[in-house]
């Protein structure tokens, strides 16, 4: 392939973008992180709790937001910014977060099984819960995470009233034991799920990822994906016309507003046109790309 100017792409992107089509689509396909002002301070509020000292009682937060709006990919980019570490003279790994998500129904077992599958714990499944929460205990004790980051938090609403106040104690009696900070992540019904437990409440800070609108900082987002997308010209994906279809297409959610473009990318890869027009997106919104 001839060398052609790159400087619409960021340095990294731009040997990308001198791959051949087939390994640019797959590339275009892979989840990346694009720093936006919400995103960021999401992830500073979590920083802020990992560097929280131990005390009686610990700071939590509730992440909330409608599906698909990138709660989840913080969550991934937080744990990437903390990996697990091995420490050989002890043979222990230290993690200092650790994630896992709710289970379809406030199980406590299901819970506590979960967990102990998120930390690598062999465990037997016929196992009562007191035997699985001592491991679960036993191993985090080990392990001494700083933050639990536990996803689909309203799950918690599919179990009965009982259900629902057996799983918070839980969760609250985990935060007071092992002096952990808790990360409840989930859908707009999050914050409902710890209603019925005004203590549990008053604990968490609600956190909301909002969807886009029309705006100078959705452009900006644009602007920097548009620069880690390996496409050979510039699409200007800022301007007017690509803005109000992708706002009116995504129903401004983070997750359905990157499958159309890199669904659009891949469509301008294939036809060699080397960047993403509204054409692209129309064809990309109908074939659910």
């Amino acid at each position: 392939m001839a060398r052609v100017a790159l400087n619409h792409l960021s340095i990294e992107t731009r040997a990308k973008a001198q791959l051949d089509d087939k390994e640019r689509i797959e590339f275009v396909k892979r989840d990346r992180w694009i720093d936006y002002p919400r995103a960021t301070e999401a992830m500073n509020r979590l920083e802020r709790l990992l560097a929280t000292p131990k005390r009686e009682r610990m700071p939590c937060m509730v992440m909330h937001g409608t599906s698909n709006i990138g709660k989840t990919l913080v969550v991934r980019k937080f744990q990437r910014t903390h990996p697990h570490l091995f420490d050989e003279d002890t043979g222990i790994e230290q993690r200092t977060v650790v994630a896992m998500q709710m289970p379809p129904t406030p199980d406590q077992k299901r819970f506590y099984a979960g967990l102990l599958f998120e930390l690598g714990a062999p465990h037997s499944t016929s196992a009562g819960v007191a035997a699985l929460e001592r491991l679960a205990r036993d191993l985090l004790r080990r392990i001494t995470p700083r933050i639990l980051i536990i996803d689909e938090i309203h799950h918690l609403l599919a179990g009965s009233y009982r259900e629902q106040r057996a799983a918070l104690n839980l969760l609250k009696f985990l935060a007071n034991d092992l002096h952990l900070c808790l990360v409840l992540v989930g859908t707009a019904d999050a914050p409902l799920a710890l209603q019925s437990d005004t203590q549990m409440s008053s604990r968490f800070t609600p956190f909301e990822l909002t969807p886009w609108s029309a705006n100078d900082e959705f452009r900006s987002f644009l602007a920097a994906f548009e620069r880690v997308i390996p496409l050979r010209r510039a699409s200007d994906l800022a301007q007017k016309a690509i803005v109000e279809f992708l706002i009116a297409h995504s129903g401004g959610l983070t997750g359905d507003v990157a499958r159309l473009i890199n669904g659009g990318a891949e469509l301008a890869i294939l036809d060699k046109s080397e960047k993403i027009t509204v054409e692209h997106l129309e064809h990309a919104a109908k074939a659910n790309l």
